[in-house]
């Protein structure tokens, strides 16, 4: 099984325009097990078992859940596979796979990684016009850097434009206090970190401040109006909804963690 599990996640495309851009999407691998269901938890955790076997990482470590929840989730996840087994529709067992290979291994150097986007985080850097765009950013951005100052006492400087400004130290500082230890919930921030641009909106998503829903809008206001101005991209369409997949895996983990 360790063998199949390695061929099924390594070199894969994840997202669709990386296969478009290829030709023709990656082989799959035909589905090779019957039941996908989670297994009894230890101290170390909840194992996802298939046809009752442990599954591996791809370096060879259990995949072990930190919650009963997260295990059945991962297990649906590979429950609905049918008749064959596509990454591209599993970011929950993605995303699982890089927390117990990589985050759990080196949490600090994720750390550090977050902390970098608080240097220049999206939600500061603002339109000076047109008005419709700037009362939007506004709208969306102000409560989530309201809550930041009012919860994490970290006060961040708006800047117009696209020039780099520094932001205090001090506040870089109370919202790195503010970065979960548990290495599941580390790398679910650090996953939607880098997917909306933002580690303030990363950390308002894993103290639950705002609906999941509504910080995913607060990632795309941009995006949003200019398609509004200007009619929809298809291509973009694409990649936000790959996005989407991976950012909805990453609240999940929050969720359950």
């Amino acid at each position: 099984m360790r063998d199949i599990f390695n061929d099924i996640f390594e070199n894969q495309p994840k997202d669709p325009m990386v296969s478009a851009r290829q030709g023709a999407k990656a082989p799959l691998r035909k589905r090779f097990y019957k039941e996908a269901r989670a297994g009894e938890g230890t101290d170390r955790g909840y194992p996802l078992l298939l046809d009752g076997k442990p599954v591996m990482t791809p370096a060879r470590r259990p995949l072990l859940a930190p919650s009963p929840d997260l295990a059945e989730a991962l297990a649906g996840e590979w429950q609905a596979q049918e008749k064959e087994i596509d990454p591209a529709r599993m970011p929950l067992t993605r995303l699982a796979n890089v927390i117990v290979d990589g985050i759990a291994l080196a949490p600090d150097a994720v750390a550090d990684e977050i902390v970098k986007y608080l240097g220049s985080d999206l939600l500061c850097y603002r339109a000076d016009e047109p008005a419709a765009l700037v009362a939007r950013q506004n709208e969306l951005w102000n409560p989530i850097l309201d809550w930041a100052h009012d919860e994490l006492g970290a006060r961040f400087v708006l800047v117009e434009g696209i020039v780099f400004a520094e932001q205090p130290k001090e506040a870089i500082a109370a919202a790195r206090a503010a970065l979960p230890s548990h290495p599941w919930r580390l790398g679910a921030m650090a996953s939607v970190t880098n997917i909306t641009g933002s580690a303030l909106i990363a950390l308002a998503l894993n103290a639950g401040a705002f609906d999941a829903d509504a910080l995913w809008a607060a990632a795309h206001v941009d995006e949003d109006f200019q398609m509004a101005q200007w009619g929809r991209d298809e291509a973009a369409i694409m990649r936000r909804a790959a996005r989407f997949a991976e950012y909805e895996a990453a609240a999940k983990v929050l969720k359950l963690v």
